[in-house]
């Protein structure tokens, strides 16, 4: 009994003590909190755009919703000299500023439903359509914002872009005559129409690649490498890939194969 009843006080004594130190250590970890964030709206805008751009999107964005001053380090152009987007949904996001100063974009989109978008549209089944019909505008969308908010860009980089077309790429072209790299991926809807545009448009242009894009062809790339010979030009895979065709001719092929077929 007198064991217990030691036992049980040192055990109430603990549990304060325990208490005691969070409350403590608590405290000091918000007062550290409200010192740092003293001194950190105390920097000036060149040295918050510097601890801003080791943060990604989101953490910045959360970052700026905390005071006023580092809102207008958030909002400041010259943070945002490169963006990259994993998604097409990330292109409804507030969590970024298109600004003058971007000097680099890449849209890259790695996933299963690009595979979805790529088939052609007539070919598509009502559920494939509506899958598509949720994005299909979103990347185009944002180009045209690009265009007319984004006159310095540097580099472009679209990779797995299903939806964007020969107008988006060629008013990019027309827009950002400072365009130094420009990189499709993975396009299928791009025709040598944009190769053209580059003859045409793309007057700084230093390295062009269009890689596995399946309706350019290889009289679209001689023309680049005529015109052009100084720019870096690939095209992996896409002179020798299968390009889109109507369904008349899908329809024509099926019946030239039935009667070689039948009389064979």
């Amino acid at each position: 009994m007198q064991v217990c009843q030691q036992a049980r006080p040192h055990s109430v004594l603990l549990k304060e003590t325990n208490l005691v130190l969070f409350f403590f250590f608590s405290s000091l970890f918000f007062l550290s909190f409200f010192i740092f964030m003293m001194h950190l709206v105390d920097l000036n805008q060149e040295c918050l755009l510097h601890l801003f751009s080791f943060l990604d999107k989101d953490s910045r964005r959360n970052l700026s919703l905390t005071c006023v001053r580092l809102r207008e380090a958030f909002l400041d152009p010259r943070l945002w000299s490169l963006l990259h987007f994993s998604s097409p949904s990330e292109l409804r996001r507030d969590n970024f500023v298109l600004g003058s100063s971007l000097r680099h974009l890449n849209i890259c989109w790695h996933s299963s439903r690009v595979k979805v978008c790529n088939i052609e549209d007539w070919m598509k089944t009502s559920f494939q359509r509506d899958l598509c019909s949720k994005h299909e505008r979103l990347v185009s969308h944002f180009l045209e914002r690009v265009c007319h908010m984004c006159p310095n860009l540097l580099s472009l980089t679209l990779s797995g872009c299903g939806h964007i077309t020969d107008h988006d790429v060629i008013s990019m072209l027309r827009s950002c005559r400072r365009l130094q790299q420009l990189c499709l991926e993975n396009c299928c809807r791009v025709t040598d129409a944009v190769l053209q545009a580059v003859v045409t448009h793309g007057i700084s242009l230093l390295e062009v690649r269009v890689d596995f894009c399946r309706n350019i062809t290889q009289t679209g790339l001689q023309g680049v490498r005529l015109r052009r010979p100084g720019v870096r030009l690939s095209a992996e895979r896409s002179a020798g890939m299968i390009p889109d065709s109507q369904p008349e001719e899908k329809l024509h092929i099926r019946r030239a194969l039935q009667k070689v077929l039948i009389f064979s």
